[in-house]
């Protein structure tokens, strides 16, 4: 009928997959994989370090809620600082944490919905304290993680990062253990030292045909 306006169906929502792993896991190498064959990736890390970068959305209410000396010459904010006011004070973490995580859940809602219109089938959440966090389960459709022993864990990040043992036991012990990440699992990328970057690719690429990428 002339003038008529046909009603366009609603975008489809993409399948929301969590990503994580311990450090060393190869979780980073999955992402980048997954995103380059056309998955949406969003990275809860890279958001919350533009947060507090220089002229990041979190740093008024860090400077409000903390006083300027928090913010550096860069006009970022000072992690040495930070570090140090959260050693002194015992809810200076949570008061940081109700700046940030709000602003972390509306950067991923906006990513979201701009995936959703772009059409992607897949969004990835990046989200190394998946498990940690708590908050993230019924925002997901399913989670991946990317493991490994820890012997792997620490052999790789000495050589990649040249820590001392000690140094990377306790960022290890510091994230969820490798138990409870699997159990929070819905399937398992198993990258241990057998696993070479060509068969960690081709790992990825079965899941992203999965989802038609």
């Amino acid at each position: 009928m002339a003038g008529s306006v046909t009603a366009l169906p609603p975008p489809r929502r993409p399948f929301r997959l969590g990503l994580t792993g311990g450090i060393g896991s190869g979780k980073s190498t999955v992402a980048s994989r997954l995103a380059l064959r056309g998955a949406a990736v969003i990275d809860a890390d890279q958001i919350s370090r533009s947060l507090t970068a220089p002229g990041g959305a979190a740093l008024p209410r860090i400077a409000q809620q903390f006083g300027d000396a928090l913010i550096d010459a860069s006009g970022a904010l000072d992690r040495a600082r930070m570090r140090a006011l959260v050693f002194e004070q015992a809810d200076a973490r949570q008061r940081l944490e109700a700046i940030i995580h709000p602003l972390v859940g509306q950067y991923t809602r906006e990513a979201l919905e701009q995936a959703t219109r772009e059409g992607r089938s897949l969004v990835v959440h990046d989200i190394p304290l998946l498990v940690e966090s708590g908050r993230w389960r019924q925002q997901l459709d399913a989670i991946l993680v990317v493991d490994c022993r820890e012997e792997t864990q620490i052999a790789r990040v000495m050589a990649r990062n040249g820590l001392a043992r000690e140094a990377v036991l306790a960022i290890i012990a510091a994230q969820a253990g490798r138990q409870a990440r699997l159990a929070a699992a819905d399937w398992v990328l198993y990258n241990d030292e057998a696993m070479d970057l060509q068969a960690l690719h081709a790992c990825t690429d079965r899941i992203s045909a999965w989802f038609g990428l």
